[in-house]
């Protein structure tokens, strides 16, 4: 039996062919200790012809016991100079993007050790001459933007540590804006930020979202991403690519030929607009149900693995409560019953409408496991928001 979400099928396909890519090892960042070059050696003069009057006035002409008993600082010393260490960073926001002119304060354990820097146009920042064994912290501070501190720093001797995962946040007071607007301004927001969602930036991605607050749809924000999903280019393109599979295995029965191909991209265009619009839009009007996928990504992975495969047979309701997934399962069931008035007469009957069914169901359960562990990953305005 043909399947009925062809564009869910075309993701699914796509994703587990280049999921492989996505697992590949990358370089995992490093903060290594890095020793620094050996100092010069120490200047000396032996001046025997001064007198000791002079010698000791002069700091160069100083023993080293002369220069420890009289608590001299004016220059490190070049064991001291071998072993100071560095703390580097890039300041960025909670969306990646990086923040200039911040204000980064080291704090260390006595007042002298307090020192400022401001971040360059990239972020970037970095203080020298840290001293080893001792406790650290870096404070940071941003326009519109909540301040940040570190856990203490411990450096060893002549170590360049490297600051990661500086993530500054909005401020709390900023955001709480949007408890003003209605729920159906939230929900349209919502949905326009759904219908931008595209897998590696063309493969349409619409029926999930990653909001952490979604809100209920309205009976014409249900319709509008159907609409939307069955029209894109890429359904159209999902389709076509469906069918040459099909044509190959010489399925559903229409024989070989553009005009065989023909038919199987018209019946498999009629599966998904059934399907869209009866399990996405009529049905979650009528059970009055959410028909997107909602992100977990928190929780252990069990957890999310066992959301993942219970979302073709459970939903959220309207009311916000979990509910049987009356929506997607009878869009299927629909769509299979629909489809006997134009499938050749071998690929019809109750039977072969129940084995596309069970087709469609393993589908989705395997696209929830790819939307939870995966496919945000490839979104790049969900990876980029969220």
């Amino acid at each position: 039996m043909f399947p009925r979400v062809f564009s869910i099928a075309f993701l699914v396909c796509v994703s587990m062919t280049l999921q492989a890519a996505c697992l590949c090892p990358r370089e995992n960042e490093r903060s290594e200790a890095a020793i620094l070059p050996n100092a010069p050696a120490p200047l000396t003069a032996a001046l025997s012809d001064q007198a000791p009057s002079e010698r000791a006035a002069d700091p160069l002409s100083r023993t080293d016991e002369q220069n420890e008993k009289s608590g001299s600082q004016d220059q490190p010393s070049p064991a001291s100079a071998r072993n100071a260490g560095y703390i580097s960073g890039t300041v960025t926001d909670t969306n990646g993007d990086m923040v200039p002119g911040a204000t980064i304060t080291l704090l260390g354990p006595e007042p002298k050790d307090r020192r400022s820097a401001t971040s360059s146009e990239t972020g970037a920042f970095q203080f020298d001459a840290i001293q080893p064994g001792v406790p650290y912290h870096i404070t940071i501070e941003a326009r519109d933007l909540e301040g940040w501190k570190s856990e203490p720093i411990v450096l060893q001797a002549g170590q360049y540590f490297y600051l990661k995962d500086i993530k500054m946040k909005v401020p709390d007071l900023v955001t709480s804006v949007t408890v003003y607007a209605t729920q159906e301004q939230i929900a349209t927001q919502q949905v326009e930020l759904e219908t931008k969602q595209r897998v590696f930036g063309f493969i349409p991605n619409f029926y999930v979202t990653y909001d952490p607050n979604p809100v209920p749809l309205t009976t014409k924000l249900k319709f509008k991403l159907a609409f939307k999903s069955d029209t894109d280019f890429m359904t159209f393109v999902g389709v076509a690519f469906i069918s040459a599979i099909y044509q190959a295995g010489d399925i559903p029965d229409y024989g070989q030929g553009w005009d065989a191909y023909a038919k199987r991209m018209g019946a498999g265009y009629a599966d998904t607009t059934t399907d869209v619009f009866f399990g996405g839009a009529i049905y979650p009007w009528l059970f009055r149900q959410d028909p997107r996928y909602f992100y977990k990504g928190t929780g252990t992975v069990k957890s999310r693995i066992l959301h993942a495969m219970s979302s073709p047979y459970v939903c959220k309701g309207d009311n916000g409560k979990t509910q049987p997934n009356y929506s997607s399962m009878g869009g299927d069931l629909t769509s299979g019953a629909i489809s006997n008035l134009y499938y050749p007469e071998s690929n019809r009957g109750a039977g072969l409408v129940f084995e596309g069914f069970a087709i469609t169901t393993g589908v989705r359960t395997v696209n929830g496991l790819l939307q939870e562990f995966l496919i945000r990953k490839l979104t790049p305005s969900a990876r980029a928001k969220y």
